[in-house]
């Protein structure tokens, strides 16, 4: 069974995140302090690691980076008292992936956790391949395979394609494609976004990869494993 890391020093908080995540079906572990939350890290694996900042020993965020050169590659959500924009800015410019202030809802940390997880499906090997089930994507010759069969994708659709696989399970916005792939800090008013978009998609679809679903009102989420969206 698949594990998530607590460190979290108030035992209701706690609990009540480990009940999540047994909700999710995987094995929860708990530690009450900075030193052993980082201990654990770094020896054990995990698929995401549930960060308290104020914990006996320091501020965990500053604890992010130990853990990344002892080795681990845990996806990191910290979950804080410290909710402010200035915090949570803090904390993902630190390197955690995901900032959700106390108190929370059961169900946005479910919500979370789930996108989180699907991001750490993401496999890199030698930095040249992501891969998602039978979707791949091969950084270094800029192609794409559906079940080993070549999709073909022209080179702005690639670029598409990449931008979306690093943000997997996430609402991405036409405003970050614009900026993101296409380098426009503007709105030109055209629907380029919808076209290239569109055009990938039923190219996936086609190989038979249902990968990009449209987010109403919001844009688009790149979930080729067929995971529940969040928000």
């Amino acid at each position: 069974m698949d594990r998530i890391l607590i460190i979290e020093d108030d035992p209701v908080t706690a609990e009540a995140v480990a009940e999540c995540v047994r909700g999710l079906g995987l094995e929860p572990v708990t530690q009450i302090t900075l030193e052993a939350g980082v201990s654990a890290a770094i020896q054990m694996d995990f698929k995401v690691i549930v960060l308290d900042r104020m914990l006996p020993g320091g501020d965990g965020v500053d604890a992010m980076a130990r853990m990344r050169a002892g080795g681990s590659r845990a996806m990191i959500l910290v979950l804080s008292a410290l909710g402010r924009a200035a915090n949570r800015v803090e904390g993902l410019e630190k390197g955690a992936d995901d900032y959700l202030p106390k108190p929370f809802e059961p169900d946005e940390l479910r919500a979370r956790l789930r996108a989180l997880l699907r991001r750490a499906s993401i496999e890199v090997l030698d930095n040249d391949l992501l891969a998602f089930g039978d979707l791949e994507i091969r950084m270094k010759a800029r192609t794409v395979y559906v079940k080993r069969a070549h999709v073909p994708v022209s080179p702005k659709e690639f670029e598409l394609i990449t931008f979306f696989a690093r943000n997997a399970g996430q609402i991405v916005t036409r405003m970050q494609l614009l900026e993101q792939v296409w380098k426009l800090h503007f709105d030109p008013g055209t629907n380029v976004v919808d076209v290239h978009v569109g055009r990938l998609r039923r190219k996936l679809e086609g190989a038979g990869c249902a990968a990009i679903q449209t987010a109403r009102g919001e844009g688009y989420v790149f979930d080729p494993l067929g995971a529940e969206v969040s928000g």
